[in-house]
């Protein structure tokens, strides 16, 4: 068979493994291709060394590799300079280092932050910490009945003293892809500076952060079919410049005295201690093998997966599908009627389809919506079509076994 992008799966061992398991918990993490995986292997079995401190080849090759791998990063999100991106290990920690640093150095009491109703919990907890311990005042775009942000009530939001926009650009629930890029040019109009939580929408659509202009910009490796422990945070220069280190230790700084410290450039001003070098390895081949595919191709490929699944479960009687906005990803939350979510995934995982069931860690949406567990699919372009068109004919059926 002549590798195409409708036999991705292909590719991937595990699935080749498992032909009568079908993989529909893409939004949590995804599968790994054989690339990504050599590479892991390759880096431990042949230069296996800490970064950066060693003089031997080992260590050079290792340094190497590692930056490499930012290199492919930056080039992948478009962004002007390598300088700009700091290797954590997945969103929540990018976004914790994000939320730390700029309250420090911008949030003063009374100070206030706008974020959204459709936002995970790694978009809002540490903004909830961190306006705890500034003093700042956060503020909400509530979503409509469609799902998307009313951007009407946005403009009520603005003032003075809002300092910082933080939202998703792909809900992890439902699937809408929001305006960033357009939201991004109104905040700057107010000074005002913009992060983007990224984790859905990087692996599955072209992003350009000099498109967007956004400030600050999280993803994770785990999500786009790298190993799990890596993640970047994306960030304008002369920001990054501005905002204090998160951490403290080995390489993040210049120069040490029992007094005091001089900070390193960056990016490894964020970057203390030894990093997680085989899964910014396994990162830059991820890269790597979505490039071989091209993103146009991916989100071309996922967006006729997604009307699939999502036509299919709006066809299907006594079940409520959540979201209706028209820019969507490959995200589908649903409800059967007199059936828990949890029960109906684990009868779905019986007949060999793991989805996902619960909040989604969004518990506000969740509460909004007025469905507090939900059924997720959520679909790659390693998926088939196959596999969708059977999810929908067990859904069909599913309450002649359920009970």
């Amino acid at each position: 068979m002549n590798r195409t992008i409708e036999n991705a799966y292909r590719d991937f061992p595990i699935l080749t493994g498992n032909p009568d398991y079908s993989y529909l918990d893409n939004a949590a993490t995804t599968q790994k291709p054989a690339s990504v995986l050599e590479a892991i292997q390759e880096y431990y079995s042949g230069y296996n060394a800490n970064v950066y401190r060693a003089i031997h080849r080992w260590g050079e090759e290792a340094t190497r590799a590692y930056e490499e791998s930012r290199t492919k990063t930056a080039a992948f999100i478009n962004a002007p300079s390598t300088r700009q991106i700091l290797f954590t290990s997945g969103t929540t920690d990018s976004i914790n280092l994000a939320a730390s640093s700029f309250c420090r150095r911008f949030i003063s009491p009374g100070d206030e932050i706008i974020l959204t109703e459709m936002e995970h919990h790694s978009n809002l907890v540490p903004w909830q910490i961190q306006a705890e311990h500034h003093g700042a005042v956060l503020r909400f775009i509530p979503i409509t009945e469609t799902g998307e942000l009313d951007l009407e009530v946005l403009e009520t939001l603005w003032s003075e003293k809002t300092r910082l926009l933080a939202l998703t650009q792909m809900s992890n629930v439902l699937g809408t892809v929001n305006p960033v890029k357009e939201i991004t040019a109104e905040a700057h109009a107010r000074g005002v500076k913009v992060l983007v939580d990224a984790a859905q929408s990087v692996p599955h659509m072209r992003v350009d952060v000099q498109d967007l202009d956004c400030d600050l910009l999280a993803f994770s490796g785990h999500k786009m079919y790298g190993p799990t422990g890596i993640g970047v945070l994306y960030g304008k220069e002369e920001l990054l410049q501005e905002l204090p280190p998160y951490r403290g230790g080995g390489e993040m700084i210049r120069t040490v005295t029992l007094e005091g410290s001089e900070w390193n450039e960056l990016p490894h001003k964020f970057e203390a201690g030894t990093p997680n070098i085989a899964g910014a390895v396994g990162l830059g081949a991820a890269i790597d093998y979505l490039n071989g595919w091209g993103m146009e191709a991916v989100e071309k490929r996922e967006a006729a997966l997604t009307a699939l699944l999502v036509e299919g479960i709006r066809g299907l009687k006594g079940y409520t599908l959540y979201g209706r906005a028209p820019e969507r990803g490959g995200i589908a939350a649903f409800c059967r009627e007199g059936s828990h979510s949890h029960d109906l995934c684990s009868y779905l995982d019986s007949k060999g389809f793991a989805l996902r069931a619960g909040h989604h860690c969004a518990h506000p949406l969740a509460s909004k919506l007025g469905a507090l567990s939900t059924v997720r699919a959520s679909v790659s372009f390693c998926n088939r079509e196959e596999e969708i068109i059977h999810l929908l004919e067990t859904l069909e059926t599913a309450g002649s076994e359920l009970f």
